[in-house]
């Protein structure tokens, strides 16, 4: 359908980039706002505004007001245990569980040579700098069971191997291939409380 506004075809270019919105439903949306007398438009430029100032923490790479998120700030968890995950999504997921108190590790994604994605792409070096300062106890892997996840926990854990952390795996209670932010709240807790230790090295 050929939008004959330059401005509103701009518009609704920007809306069908967002996850499941095509051209036809940015369309409506667009002409839904052009057409509302409410403060609407208002609103979608406030919230566009809000996220400007969203950043991701310093530490963990949660996304954060701060440069130092709540969680990371947040004396009531246990620092010496460090749960990593491929997304910001991922962390979401877990503390909706309520069955993990310690802090976490944003990857950023998983290592994926088909997609022409390498260690150097993800934040794996700040998480080993972050285990080598001696805080850290337990890492705690917990990325999507897919091949590209198991790729990257097996590289991680030859990395941590080389330093004095333990490191272990959620339970198999999230299927093979699929994402962790989709697994329903109590199947991921058990899969946390149940974690099981991951061998480095031929050692467990």
């Amino acid at each position: 359908m050929k939008v004959q506004s330059k401005k509103l075809e701009g518009v609704v270019n920007a809306f069908a980039t967002l996850p499941g919105i095509g051209k036809k439903s940015a369309l409506r949306i667009a002409i839904h706002l052009l057409a509302d007398n409410t403060d609407k438009k208002s609103i979608f430029k406030e919230a566009v505004e809000a996220l400007e100032g969203v950043r991701n923490c310093s530490c963990c790479y949660n996304l954060s007001d701060e440069e130092i998120c709540a969680i990371c700030k947040d004396p009531r968890r246990n620092a010496s245990v460090v749960c990593v995950v491929e997304h910001i999504q991922d962390i979401m997921a877990i503390e909706e569980t309520g069955q993990f108190n310690g802090l976490y590790h944003v990857l950023g994604g998983v290592i994926s040579p088909i997609e022409g994605i390498g260690p150097d792409d993800l934040h794996i070096e700040s998480l080993l700098s972050r285990v080598k300062r001696g805080n850290v106890r337990e890492i705690i892997m917990a990325v999507s069971p897919t091949i590209d996840g198991e790729t990257t926990i097996y590289y991680l854990s030859q990395k941590l191997g080389e330093l004095d952390v333990s490191v272990s795996q959620i339970a198999r209670g999230v299927a093979f291939g699929g994402e962790l932010q989709y697994t329903d709240e109590i199947t991921l807790g058990r899969s946390i409380l149940a974690r099981i230790p991951y061998a480095i090295n031929g050692k467990s």
